[in-house]
């Protein structure tokens, strides 16, 4: 019975020591067979429009700012006299020169205040001879004693201030008379109305508005930069303009820059100035100014097509020593009319960089640079390589 149980033992052992060497050959037959497999794995190819080198070239510095266009020559036209508007001869877009009589005013009431300064001043000047006349007596008394000195300095004061008084009513004369020939409004400047503020047989009072005119003639741009722009800026630098609703862009040139920034903003103000001599654009039409500043250096570019981004970081994929790398760059100027963004760091120019943006690319991989294009180089790189562009 013994021998019997040690016989079996055996041949348990015996068996359990064949099926562990059949799996540790097998693991290690499949091991051989992934790393060929590995090996045997075809590179990616890229046609040659899907890689690019970098190249210098110079991109000049672009700003653009916009804003509403505006007319530095506008002027509201008041009334100076108080009444009744009689007539108001003018309406909006209706032209006018300067000088033209825009309205009138009935000045019944002025020609009353008037008749009544008269009055006064006649008054005043009657009191003045009387007071002329009781001085000289009163000199003359003075002279021969029969009145005292106290009397007869009363006497030169009663006729200074009938002087003083003679001299005021004049004063009072000649302002109601200055307000009685301002009851015509009269355009300060030749333009077009923009906005009638009153209609006749309104009542207005003094310093009312009657009609804002404008002067198109020259209009202006205002609008706003950052402070890290500003720097390239200065006063009569050309500008381009595109304005809306028109075609051409149109020529201006810098007026002004404001010295300081705006309360609560890093924006500094800029006025630009364009002729308008045909009066083809309009006040408050928006525009955009374009500043176009030429580059003096040359500077190692890409295509903007060639750069993803991670996370905030900019990078490219390369292909060095016939595989894939991924180079986080820093990134400058970019020119919107190219397509192409400037390289500060991160590069080599002999790089040999992908144009596109490939999905499901890994590090390491093989790849190489087809002589001609083949429709392998873009579908190995995944199974939904998809172009972004």
């Amino acid at each position: 019975m013994r021998k019997t149980w040690w016989i079996a033992g055996l041949a348990a052992l015996a068996a359990a020591g064949v099926a562990t060497a059949l799996a540790v050959t097998g693991q290690l037959g499949g091991k051989k067979d992934n790393k060929k497999k590995s090996e045997d794995k075809p590179a990616l190819e890229f046609s040659a429009r899907e890689v690019v080198q970098p190249t210098r070239v110079s991109m000049p510095a672009v700003v653009e700012f916009s804003g509403p266009l505006v007319a530095p020559q506008t002027a509201v036209v008041r009334a100076k006299a108080g009444g009744t508007l009689l007539t108001l001869a003018v309406a909006e877009g209706h032209r006018v020169k300067a000088g033209q009589v825009l309205a009138t005013i009935d000045a019944t009431e002025v020609s009353t205040r008037l008749a009544e300064r008269q009055a006064m001043v006649e008054s005043a000047r009657a009191t003045l001879v009387q007071a002329e006349r009781t001085h000289s007596n009163n000199q003359r008394l003075a002279d021969q004693q029969f009145i005292s000195p106290t009397a007869l300095d009363q006497s030169r004061a009663a006729l200074d201030a009938a002087r003083a008084q003679e001299r005021a009513a004049l004063a009072q004369l000649d302002t109601v008379r200055a307000v009685s020939r301002d009851n015509r409004v009269v355009a300060p400047i030749s333009g077009i109305v923009a906005k009638r503020h009153a209609v006749a047989g309104e009542k207005v009072s003094a310093e009312q508005s009657i009609v804002t005119i404008v002067d198109l003639a020259r209009l202006e741009l205002a609008g706003t930069v950052g402070t890290h722009e500003v720097s390239l800026l200065a006063p009569g630098v050309a500008v381009q303009i595109k304005v809306e609703g028109v075609e051409q862009a149109v020529a201006g040139k810098i007026a002004r820059i404001a010295p300081a920034a705006e309360a609560g903003t890093r924006s500094i103000g800029v006025t630009i100035e364009l002729p308008n001599p045909k009066e083809a654009l309009r006040a408050g039409q928006y525009a955009l100014a374009r500043v176009v500043l030429a580059d003096p250096s040359e500077r190692l570019t890409l295509p903007a097509g060639a750069i993803g981004s991670t996370s905030g970081q900019e990078h490219v994929w390369v292909i060095e020593s016939g595989v894939l790398a991924r180079r986080a760059i820093t990134t400058g100027r970019r020119d919107g009319a190219t397509g192409r963004v400037e390289v500060l760091q991160g590069l080599p120019p002999e790089s040999q960089v992908l144009a596109a943006k490939f999905d499901n690319l890994r590090e390491g991989t093989k790849a190489v640079v087809a002589t001609k294009a083949t429709p392998v180089a873009a579908a190995a790189a995944s199974s939904s390589s998809n172009l972004k562009q």
